[in-house]
């Protein structure tokens, strides 16, 4: 992974891990159980964070929003929605802080424009983050996008269906939500300089 670009490392509340000679940068969840369970204690910046999902609506997005709030008001940059499968709701996403000035939501007349326009905007400089929504990703696919992250410093964020747990991912962090008998449950399956971990009920995503 390339080194961030000094504007992002000096940026107040990200934290700085070392991996070797190399300064990794992240961002706070929001949510301090689950900062506790990640490397450097949130969602990993200039790389994929991949959120498997077997159904849309369960509270997959609430996940992010603490960190897309911050990213929105701290950097000059967009936050890009690629092919979200409904229209994100704009009273919710202020709500919950997001600068809606910053927002771009882009739906690709053409399947295969879709991952093309998510690499541009990871890769431009212009997007503090940029998140997908798609059925299918190549790991060739994949390592484009992980390499456009880098490039950048951006924050990709990829939403897949329940199949593609069983498919290798360059991302540096995977995560899986699912519903069951106690409530919510969000699976760690790779965490790079982590370890794999599960929590359950998630009941601090209500609030």
């Amino acid at each position: 992974m390339k080194p961030l670009p000094q504007a992002i490392l000096d940026q107040a509340g990200l934290w700085h891990a070392r991996n070797g000679a190399q300064r990794v940068a992240t961002i706070a969840t929001g949510y301090p159980e689950l900062d506790r369970q990640l490397p450097g204690g949130g969602w990993p910046l200039g790389a994929l964070t991949e959120l498997i999902v077997g159904q849309y609506g369960i509270g997959e997005l609430r996940l992010f929003l603490p960190a897309l709030s911050a990213l929105s008001r701290r950097h000059d940059r967009r936050l890009m929605w690629i092919a979200p499968p409904h229209e994100p709701y704009a009273p919710a996403l202020a709500a919950a802080g997001l600068d809606l000035s910053r927002h771009l939501v882009v739906r690709p007349e053409q399947s295969r424009d879709v991952l093309w326009a998510a690499e541009q905007g990871l890769r431009s400089g212009y997007c503090a983050a940029v998140l997908l929504w798609t059925e299918r990703l190549s790991d060739r696919e994949a390592r484009r996008l992980q390499l456009a992250a880098e490039s950048s410093a951006a924050w990709g964020l990829i939403f897949r269906p329940p199949a593609a747990a069983r498919e290798h991912s360059p991302a540096a962090l995977r995560l899986h939500m699912s519903v069951g008998s106690s409530g919510r449950r969000l699976q760690i399956l790779k965490a790079r300089g982590g370890q794999p971990a599960v929590l359950d009920g998630l009941h601090w995503l209500a609030h």
